[in-house]
């Protein structure tokens, strides 16, 4: 018997899980990216925003001024790391073997799990409930006998869908789709295909000379044919856990401000140690970037004695790292991150002479509990306050204009201040352009 692969891709993954938070945005075009009067870019597009033109990646101006009574929304993405973990929750009880493609899809190699599982279409449509009893939101779902059309019979059944293609009609099914459809083609890709070869559907390029493709693509054009054809023997395969973990933000407008400028990374870093904890890793090497207003981009790494996941110790090395630029340079400061890399499992022997669990990271992981709960701004440090001022306040997050988690800067403090709303408890994170 031949595989059985599944891909799984979460619908409007940031929308959706927006509207398990906020009801009220159902039926509605939303938009997850920020504030259209800022620099950013579309993270995620409802379905009812889509006809208007609007996709990830479009610059929130353009979005605006195409469909005007778009809602545009930061988005928090604490919430959906919170819901693709579950989602891998549910997944994982089914498949013996996973691929995660980002936080909002995954394969599935479902190959020899019938007797346990039950036939392929009713595991899928089993996994589908679930997903949208137990997180709110709906899956799509397509079943192949490789990876490529899975993926392409899971984009072809969206939103709220479930296609099975099978075994032995992967090339009838992508044949008379348009070639931009066939995973791996891009923009560039397409435009080469269409217009310099005439190739306007998968079909077309399945039928092509495989020398005239390669001439034009070399080994890539080789897969391509391949996959055309509905071949695919990649193995649905775990992928190595996270190398590092960062946060950037860009600011809507350039600044000098020290202040504004260690206060943002302090909350950028408290975010980084969260993650790293929640992940069970430490790491040794901090990392910031700067980039400037003339886009110029500087990045500068500090070692650490020993591994940690603690916001103190995270911070302290990346002040350093900042005040060392400034004084080397200065000048307006368009986006600042933060990250650390080097990492290793929490659980792994830490030197001789140091705690199991250093004060600090116990610490750290007290207030995570709390935050969890009930908003991550609901505990502050003082540094960190310093951005209360500046950004509105919404459900347990800053209020950062898109970039990929970028700032929404004010005039002033004071106005700031005057501007800033609360609601439950938290300042709202803009997300990064990751999903559909």
């Amino acid at each position: 018997m031949g595989r059985v692969i599944f891909h799984i891709d979460l619908d409007a993954f940031f929308v959706s899980v927006e509207r398990v938070l906020d009801p009220s945005l159902k039926g509605k075009p939303v938009v997850v990216g920020g504030d259209p009067r800022g620099r950013g870019v579309v993270s995620c597009a409802s379905y009812e925003a889509r006809p208007y033109g609007l996709h990830a990646g479009m610059p929130l101006g353009e979005a605006k001024r195409l469909c005007p009574q778009a809602i545009f929304i930061s988005g928090r993405f604490e919430h959906y790391e919170r819901a693709s973990a579950h989602f891998m929750r549910i997944l994982g009880e089914y498949a013996p073997h996973m691929e995660s493609g980002g936080l909002d899809e995954a394969y599935a190699d479902m190959t020899g799990t019938e007797l346990l599982n039950g036939e392929p279409f009713v595991v899928a449509e089993l996994i589908r409930r679930r997903v949208r009893e137990e997180i709110g939101i709906t899956a799509s779902v397509g079943i192949s006998s490789n990876k490529v059309v899975s993926k392409v019979a899971s984009d072809h059944c969206k939103p709220d869908g479930l296609l099975e293609i099978a075994p032995g009609d992967e090339r009838k099914f992508l044949a008379p789709l348009p070639v931009r459809k066939l995973w791996g083609v891009g923009e560039k890709v397409s435009a080469a295909l269409e217009g310099e070869l005439n190739i306007r559907t998968i079909g077309q390029l399945a039928e092509a000379s495989p020398a005239v493709i390669h001439r034009r693509f070399g080994a890539w054009g080789d897969l391509l044919h391949l996959w055309a054809n509905g071949i695919d023997d990649s193995p649905v395969s775990q992928r190595e856990r996270q190398k590092s973990h960062s946060r950037e933000t860009t600011f809507a407008k350039d600044i000098e401000d020290v202040q504004l400028l260690r206060a943002t990374m302090r909350y950028l870093g408290e975010r980084v140690g969260a993650t790293m904890r929640s992940e069970g890793q430490r790491g040794r090497r901090v990392v910031l970037k700067l980039r400037y207003a003339n886009f110029d981009t500087i990045v500068r790494h500090r070692t650490l004695r020993s591994w940690t996941n603690a916001d103190a110790e995270i911070f302290a090395a990346g002040e350093a790292l900042l005040k060392k630029a400034l004084q080397e340079r200065g000048g307006p400061v368009r986006l600042i991150g933060i990250g650390v890399s080097e990492l290793q499992e929490a659980t792994a022997q830490m030197p001789l002479f140091e705690e199991a669990m250093p004060r600090n990271e116990r610490l750290a992981k007290a207030l995570d509990a709390v935050r969890d709960k009930h908003g991550f701004t609901v505990i502050e440090t003082g540094l960190a306050r310093e951005l209360k001022a500046l950004y509105k306040e919404e459900k347990g997050d800053y209020a950062l204009a898109p970039g990929p988690f970028s700032v929404s800067h004010r005039a002033g403090r004071a106005k700031a201040g005057e501007e800033a709303k609360k609601s439950r408890g938290g300042y709202v994170l803009a997300t990064p352009a990751l999903s559909r």
